[in-house]
This record gives C-alpha cells, sequence and structure tokens, in this order.
C-alpha cells in the first residue's frame, strides 16, 4: 500500500527540521565555494597567460626594431646597400610583418598593443624611406631622414614597447597572485578532488607563464639569450659595481654560401653547433647571445682592456675556425668579430652595441678576423656623414685633384719619376687635408671607387708624360681592401691598356700592415701585379709588422724608408743606423731603396752616402698640381730616362 501524502516520515532523531535546512545550505555552499572560485581562478590563470604571450610579442616587436636600427647603421657604414644588408633588411621586413599581423589578432582592442603597432608602422615607414633613398644612391637625404625620422621613430617605440610590457607584466603577476590566492583558499576549503585539479591547472598555467617568459627573452633555434636580453643584461653591467664591460660582436663568414649551397637545414644545423662552440669556450660569468641570422654577442662582464678582450677574440676563433661536421661535409666557417669597451667606447647598452657593430663591420671589410672600435672608425659624426656622401660625388665633380711629389736619384738629382697624392678641393670646405678623408673612405667602402680614379688620373698624367718625351715612374697608393681585392690586378691591366702606359712606369705603392693583413690573399695580389710588369714598393718600411721571411718571398723591387726615421737621421744616431741598415738589407736583396721626408741637403748628403737610391720630400719639390709639376719638370736640366726592368 502507498504511502500517503498526508504521512510524514519520521524526523532523523537529533537534527530538528530548520537545523537539518541549513546543513543542507551549508554543505551546498561549501560546494559552490570551491567551484565558483575554480572558474575564477581559471580565469585569472587566462588572463595570465594571455598577459604573458603578449609580452612574449612585444619582446620579439623589440627584437624586430633592433635588428632593423642595426641594419641601418650598417647601411650608414657602408654608405649604400651591400647585398647581405639588402638580403637581411628583407628577412627583417618579413619577419617583422608576421610579428605585426600576429600582435594585432592577438587583441584589436587593447589601446596599449593600438600604441605598438601605430609606432611601429611609423618607424618602418621611416626606415623603408631610409633605405628607398639608398637604393637611389641618395645617401645625404636617406642620412637626413636617419637622423631626424627614422631614430627617433625609433626611440618613441621602445619607449611605448617598455610601457606596455611593464603594464602587460603588472597584470600578468596580479592574476598570478590573485589565482595562488584562491588556490590555497580552496585547499583550505575542499581539500580534495576539486582543489587538486585547480592546483594542476595552476602549475599547467604557471609553466605556460614561465615558458613564455623565457621564449621572450631567448632564440628558439639555439637557446640562447636574444638581443632583448642581450641589451638588459649589458645594462644591468653597466649599472652594477663589477667595473669595465667588453661586448663582442661575431659575424660568421661564408654562411651563406652554406645556406646558398646546402639549404637553410645544414644552415639551421650549423648556427646551433656554433652556438654550442661559442657556450663552449666561454668561462663562468659570460654570455654568448644570437642576435638574429648568423650573428652573435658575448657580453664579457669585469674586463679591464682590449687586451682582455682579445684573447676572448681569439678563443672564439680558434673554436671557430675547427671544421663543422654535418652529414659527412666538412665545412670551415671563421667569424669576423669587433668589440667594444664600457666606459670607453661608450656609457649605454645602445653605444656598445653600435660600436661593437661598427668594429665588426671594420673586421669584416679588412680581413683582419679581429678589431677593436676606434672612434676613428665612427663615421656617426655629422661632419664625417656629410662628407661621405660628398665624396661619393666629388669624383664626378672634378673635386678630386692629384698632385705629384718628384722622386729623384740620389745621387745625381736626375728625376726619376713621382708619386701621386689624391687632394679634394671642397667647394665648401676648401682644401680637405687627405688625413681626414681617406681614412673615411677606407671605413665606408669608398676607397674603391678612390683607387680607381687615382690609378686612371695618375696613368692618363704618365701618358702626357710619355707624348712629351719624358718616360718617368709613377706611384700609386693602394689601401689594405684593394690589396686584398683579386680583381685589383684585372682593373689595373686595363687602365694601363687603356692609357697604352708601359707597365714598369707604374709603381704600386703598399704597406707591411696591409701584406700582413692576410698574407696568402695579399701574395696572390701582389704576384699578378708582378706578372703585369708593374713595380712594387713596401712604403712606410719600418713602421708596420714587418716580417722578413714575407719580404724575401715578395714579388717588390722596392723598398721606402719612412719619414720618421729619415726626418731625425741627422740629429738621431739611432735614426740614422736604422736608416743605413734598411738601406744594407735592401741591397742585400736587391731591391732599390728610396728615402721619403727629406727636408735638407745634410739628410741628402748622408743618404747618398749610406748608398741609398732615390729621393723625395720637401727639400727636392712639394707635393704640385700636375701643370705646375710640368712647369717644374721643364727647370730641371736632366730628366732620366725609365728604370730598368
Amino acid at each position: 500500500m502507498g504511502v500517503s501524502s498526508s504521512v510524514r516520515r519520521p524526523d532523523r532523531p537529533g537534527v530538528p527540521p530548520r537545523r537539518r535546512g541549513v546543513v543542507w545550505l551549508m554543505v551546498v555552499a561549501a560546494l559552490a565555494v570551491p567551484v565558483g572560485s575554480a572558474v575564477a581562478i581559471t580565469r585569472l590563470q587566462v588572463n595570465a597567460a594571455h598577459h604573458g604571450e603578449l609580452r612574449v610579442l612585444l619582446a620579439q616587436v623589440e627584437n624586430a626594431a633592433w635588428q632593423q636600427s642595426a641594419l641601418r647603421s650598417r647601411a650608414m657604414m657602408a654608405k649604400g646597400l651591400t647585398p647581405d644588408v639588402a638580403r637581411a633588411r628583407d628577412e627583417a621586413d618579413a619577419s617583422a610583418e608576421a610579428i605585426g599581423s600576429r600582435f594585432q589578432q592577438r587583441d584589436p582592442g587593447d589601446t596599449r598593443a593600438i600604441a605598438v603597432q601605430e609606432a611601429f608602422l611609423t618607424y618602418d615607414d621611416a626606415v623603408d624611406r631610409e633605405f628607398g633613398l639608398l637604393e637611389q644612391d641618395e645617401l645625404l637625404q636617406a642620412e637626413r631622414v636617419d637622423e631626424y625620422q627614422a631614430e627617433p621613430a625609433f626611440r618613441a617605440l621602445l619607449s611605448v614597447l617598455g610601457d606596455a610590457s611593464r603594464h602587460y607584466e603588472k597584470l600578468a603577476l596580479r592574476s598570478g597572485r590573485q589565482a595562488r590566492t584562491g588556490t590555497v583558499l580552496i585547499l583550505m576549503l575542499a581539500a580534495g578532488l576539486i582543489g587538486w585539479l585547480v592546483w594542476q591547472a595552476h602549475r599547467i598555467r604557471t609553466g605556460a607563464l614561465s615558458r613564455a617568459t623565457h621564449q621572450a627573452s631567448h632564440d628558439a633555434l639555439t637557446g640562447l639569450p636574444n638581443r632583448v636580453a642581450l641589451h638588459e643584461a649589458i645594462s644591468a653591467e653597466i649599472a652594477g659595481p663589477g667595473g669595465g664591460v667588453g661586448l663582442v660582436l661575431i659575424d660568421l663568414d661564408r654562411f651563406k654560401e652554406v645556406n646558398d649551397a646546402l639549404g637553410h637545414h645544414y644552415g639551421d644545423r650549423l648556427l646551433v653547433q656554433a652556438a654550442q662552440r661559442m657556450r663552449d669556450t666561454l668561462r663562468v660569468g659570460e654570455t654568448v647571445a644570437r642576435l638574429g641570422g648568423d650573428e652573435f654577442a658575448v657580453l664579457l662582464p669585469g674586463v679591464s682592456g682590449p687586451e682582455d678582450v682579445a684573447a676572448v677574440a681569439a678563443r672564439l676563433q680558434d673554436a671557430l675556425q675547427t671544421p663543422f661536421e654535418l652529414d659527412g661535409l666538412s665545412l670551415t666557417v671563421a667569424g669576423s668579430l669587433g668589440a667594444a669597451l664600457y666606459p670607453q667606447h661608450g656609457a649605454t647598452a645602445d653605444e656598445l652595441l653600435q660600436r661593437a657593430d661598427i668594429a665588426m663591420y671594420t673586421a669584416k671589410t679588412r680581413r683582419t678576423g679581429f678589431a677593436v672600435f676606434d672612434h676613428g672608425q665612427d663615421s656617426a659624426d655629422p661632419r664625417k656623414l656629410s662628407l661621405a656622401g660628398e665624396l661619393r660625388r666629388a669624383v664626378g665633380q672634378d673635386q678630386l685633384v692629384l698632385h705629384y711629389q718628384p722622386k729623384v736619384d740620389a745621387r745625381t738629382g736626375t728625376v726619376l719619376g713621382a708619386e701621386a697624392l689624391v687632394r679634394w678641393q671642397h667647394p665648401e670646405h676648401g682644401l680637405v687635408p687627405p688625413g681626414e678623408f681617406i681614412p673615411l673612405a677606407e671605413h665606408t667602402g669608398l676607397i674603391t671607387p678612390l683607387t680607381r680614379f687615382v690609378l686612371d688620373a695618375a696613368l692618363g698624367r704618365c701618358r702626357s708624360w710619355l707624348n712629351a718625351g719624358h718616360q718617368l715612374t709613377v706611384a700609386v697608393n693602394v689601401s689594405t681592401t684593394r690589396l686584398l681585392d683579386l680583381e685589383f690586378p684585372a682593373e689595373v691591366a686595363d687602365r694601363l691598356r687603356h692609357w697604352r702606359v708601359p707597365p714598369h712606369l707604374l709603381t704600386i705603392e703598399i704597406t707591411e700592415t696591409a701584406i700582413m693583413t692576410d698574407p696568402e690573399r695579399a701574395m696572390r695580389v701582389v704576384t699578378e701585379l708582378h706578372d703585369l710588369g708593374v713595380q712594387l714598393s713596401i712604403d712606410d718600411f719600418g713602421t708596420g709588422y714587418s716580417s722578413l721571411a714575407y719580404l724575401k718571398t715578395l714579388p717588390v723591387q722596392e723598398l721606402k724608408i719612412d719619414r720618421s726615421f729619415v726626418g731625425g737621421m741627422t740629429t738621431s744616431d739611432r735614426d740614422a743606423v736604422i736608416v743605413r741598415s734598411t738601406v744594407e738589407l735592401g741591397r742585400n736583396l736587391g731591391l732599390r731603396v728610396i728615402a721619403e721626408g727629406v727636408e735638407d741637403v745634410a739628410t741628402w748628403q748622408q743618404l747618398d752616402a749610406a748608398g741609398c737610391d732615390a729621393i723625395q720630400g720637401y727639400y727636392v719639390s712639394r707635393p704640385l698640381p700636375a701643370d705646375v709639376f710640368d712647369e717644374w719638370l721643364a727647370s730641371r736640366e736632366t730628366v732620366a730616362s725609365a728604370l730598368p726592368l
């Protein structure tokens, strides 16, 4: 028989009806609190991860901006778009566009995200204008865009990025802190399954946040710190009590050949191996970072001078010169290294990065392997930038002229030839001294067209002397860059044919330092010039890094004793001994010996007594414009025939 609805079940003993309702309410509340808290905590953890991901994207935007800045600096140094800079610029553009697209999709309504996007677009547009002008050889306008548009936009972008990063970091920390507090509450209220699940979720989210933070500061391929992390580390070292700081930038030579020939897969594996070698080479406290592409950097805390950095650079070069083994292939990829020191070369992380990059570019251009920054390399000075832009145009506007300083026989005074010395007659600054624009040309890549102009004009003048019946030699100075240029001998041969000048009437003057920069390459170029029949002279002999072994094997015909010894030989016994010894050395090797810097008759007489073959200096004549030299030549009683082969 069914239970009638009017019949009530007996109450549980000891629990009044009202109390029983309260108990059920407490049970429901006890369950509702952890469940509701779990939902809220999950939301907080999602927010923390979201803000962490935004910080990763911000770091990627900042890294892209720094890459653009480094490319701007390198383009300004080269005064144009070199192939490697243009290629790197295209890669940076593609990377920046992809990052910007992800950032916009991530949080399109966030005002800070919008501010970052606008600042980055402003900077990117300025860089596009700058590189567009460089492609058109509008160097002066490009320099103005760099100084007045790109650089201010870059600084503004860094400011906006810093503000956004701090904001998202604060939000992520707040959400994470609240989530941890809520998790503890859940564990206290319900130390059971729900609390355990929430705690596991918290651990997963915390790990994700930690990984996002790591990704924001590290390179995905090699695991090394990235440019953003390096910048922060440099700033921290400068602000700390550790004293001096060294920074070495490393660019892998021939890496593009590996990528082009074998593909990016092998290139990536090579980068990973190179990173590991550099990491293994360094000592405790020293840090290696990857800046992008095939560029790395090493931070050296506590260094006191260039010799400390040079020692580390030597270790890094040794590590990189050992062949890399990739699937049975043995690949040799050396590196070009440039170093800058705090406080000698810069007071901020930005300055150290820029100046180490300049030094690295100098090492690559000169093929020296390693260079420490000096302020003569820095073409960022406004006057230097202006002169560099104008020097490029000076060749075609007849602003560059050659002056000729005679060389005469030390015994008879007979005119043997002349050294061609370039001068710049600037329309505003007047006569710009060679000591100011020659180093500028060497550091900016303009030395190649400048040398081509000097060679062409000198051979043209030699042809005019021949037409007038004077068989005189003409000497042209050649920089390290040109001496190591395998195309230079063909260029010389072409100009000799054009002007119909016998090769033995041309003397190429080179320095010991240029030879010792890369002896094997220099030997190849010098040998080809010798095979053409060109005369070769070692200029400023005694002031460079002499190697008698190379002097014995180099196919040179002449030594020029530096003026620093010649000028003091009448007052310094030591200088006199050096000059006499050099003359004797040259004679024993079958070389002509010429002394430069002769400024009085007593010096001339001592040189003649020592057996010197020829002299050059103000006592004979100052360097003269071409037409004045011809007048001076006509006033001489004797003109020598060409030197014997």
